[in-house]
């Protein structure tokens, strides 16, 4: 053995990074919980999305932030590689709907043991819970040690010599999990310039009251477009959710990966509530649908287009009289309705707060950083990984391959940088 490393942090990153290191140095792992992985538990809603099985282009297409800066982590550790990792750790995996892998028992529990087990059976590895860095400490730009409070190990506050620090803290999503920015503070310390910080892949607020009449409803295939002046933000379909304080869902979710630059300017913002039809096709179904219920309200002819919750908001944007005999309502008022079904209008307001962020976007910035070692431009034998890093992607198991990649070339080149 020919050094000691630190890693600061066991979540994704962090455990990938000590075992990593762990294979050639002394490693202590230090993690301010009770537990390693706390954060990971609640990733994918308890099941844990661990990667992608994408091809290449995939990942880096998903990549919404910095994605030139994962070439070198991710061929050096790809989604095959921890995939193929977790299964011979005894962490059986499956692939599901965009090539999102699960453990096959469902369990995000079994991911996390599966990395237990491995830190356990490790005697390089030293694992320190319920303890906190409260500094770092550089001599002649390189890390000298780092301060501590806490458990350790049982022996109180407490000062710790090393040859390399690992700093995989998380972001500030999720903050009853432990993420509080902690590592931000410790990198600021050290000269590192912080991106600034925004919560990503969040729910949206909006203006207008109808979200909360509408509460619990899920739409399935609509079109959201968004736009900013003349620029094009994000325009796909899939599903989406009313909530009490806005929407949410899958669509809107990844659009949230999007719309951080233009928060602040116009932003112009619809559902399409049929884009499988163009206004001719809409018009000719309503056509059939007026017909079919001919000698009704108007408000009672539109259950088989839209779903019941739905129905008032739209008849009331539609200008429409609701008690109207549909087959007294004349073509502009159809077009009318028309414009209100492909233009769903709502008024962005702003995102959701980090508590129910899946992620957090911004961070140390990754001109700092060497992206074929995840070292410290500025502080010798420091090095970073994880979503402290100014990288952010979609949803999909792809933010973790990040941590899964990040953390495991940190933890190599920690680990080669002493030999």
């Amino acid at each position: 053995m020919t050094g000691k490393i630190v890693v600061i942090g066991a979540g994704a990153a962090g455990v990938m990074a000590a075992l990593t290191a762990a294979q050639k140095n002394k490693v202590i792992l230090i993690e301010k919980n009770d537990r390693i992985g706390k954060k990971l538990f609640i990733t994918g809603k308890g099941r844990c999305n661990v990667t992608n099985a994408c091809d290449a282009d995939g990942f880096f297409n998903s990549v919404v932030t910095n994605s030139k800066f994962m070439y070198s982590s991710f061929y050096t550790f790809d989604n095959n590689m921890i995939m193929d990792y977790l299964e011979k750790a005894g962490c059986p995996l499956k692939i599901e709907r965009g090539g999102r892998v699960f453990p096959t028992s469902d369990h995000s529990s079994d991911v996390i043991g599966a990395f237990k087990t491995l830190i356990n059976r490790n005697k390089n590895i030293s694992l320190y819970l319920n303890t906190k860095v409260t500094g770092i400490n550089i001599e002649d730009g390189r890390i000298k040690s780092v301060d501590v409070s806490g458990d350790n190990g049982g022996t109180g506050n407490d000062r710790i010599y090393c040859d390399a620090v690992i700093i995989c803290t998380g972001g500030r999503s999720y903050p009853l999990t432990g993420s509080t920015g902690d590592g931000y503070r410790l990198a600021e310390h050290m000269g590192h310039t912080i991106k600034p910080l925004s919560p990503s892949l969040v729910p949206f607020e909006i203006e207008e009251k109808c979200c909360s009449m509408m509460m619990g409803l899920s739409l399935k295939n609509v079109a959201l477009h968004i736009s900013s002046g003349k620029k094009k933000i994000f325009d796909e379909q899939g599903e989406m959710l009313f909530t009490h304080f806005g929407i949410s869902g899958p669509l809107v979710i990844k659009a949230s990966a999007y719309i951080h630059r233009y928060i602040g300017k116009d932003i112009d913002m619809y559902i399409d509530l049929k884009p499988a039809m163009d206004r001719d096709m809409l018009d000719a179904r309503l056509l059939k649908d007026f017909k079919k219920y001919a000698n009704k309200d108007f408000k009672n002819s539109l259950g088989d287009l839209l779903p019941i919750k739905m129905i008032d908001v739209v008849v009331e944007r539609s200008g429409i009289d609701p008690y109207k005999k549909v087959n007294s309502v004349t073509r502009e008022e159809r077009q009318r309705l028309i414009d209100v079904l492909k233009e769903f209008r709502l008024t962005f307001v702003g995102l959701r707060g980090y508590d129910e962020a899946i992620i957090t976007r911004g961070g140390v910035s990754v001109k700092e950083v060497n992206p074929s070692t995840m070292e410290s431009k500025l502080v010798g034998g420091v090095y970073f990984a994880g979503e402290l890093l100014d990288i952010d992607a979609l949803t999909g198991g792809f933010n973790l391959q990040v941590a899964w990649s990040t953390g495991y070339l940190a933890g190599l080149s920690a680990s080669e940088s002493l030999q």
